[in-house]
């Protein structure tokens, strides 16, 4: 499975009730959540275990990706689980895993996409998304130090 996923890293100077904040508030997640120089333009937020949010990712140069999370699991604090597509049932989703430890006053996030397939996850590898994931995680940490 290891082929198939990427795995972002990176100890939050802030503690894990603000990071879980930022994860789970409708006013904060789209504020913060995708890379460096793009932004999400929400079409419906519900953010709880069995809840959605659907959204478009505009990046720097305009172009629009339709996205879907699907929360499948909250475990307040600690981890929360969601399925990634493209706001269709066109191909598998991608399966994402967040999880939060404590660490002193800071929060060490670890989260692992499970790509459907080999080529998929080459091929974000390719576009640069565990470059692009770091820059995303550089804004969450900004977000949660504003709370």
């Amino acid at each position: 499975m290891q082929d198939r996923q990427i795995i972002l890293t990176r100890l939050i100077a802030a503690p894990a009730a603000k990071v879980w904040q930022c994860w789970t508030d409708p006013a904060i997640l789209p504020r913060w959540f995708g890379p460096e120089g793009y932004s999400c333009v929400t079409k419906e937020i519900d953010l709880q275990q069995g809840g959605l949010w659907r959204f478009d990712m505009i990046g720097p140069d305009g172009k629009i990706w339709a996205n879907r999370h699907r929360y499948t699991l909250f475990d307040p604090l600690k981890r929360l689980e969601f399925l990634l597509d493209g706001d269709d049932d066109s191909a598998p989703p991608m399966e994402v895993v967040v999880v939060l430890e404590a660490e002193a006053d800071s929060t060490r996030i670890t989260q692992t996409m499970t790509f459907p397939s080999v080529e998929m996850c080459q091929g974000a590898l390719a576009f640069g998304a565990d470059r692009l994931g770091q820059t995303t995680l550089a804004k969450l940490e900004a977000a949660a130090q504003k709370l």
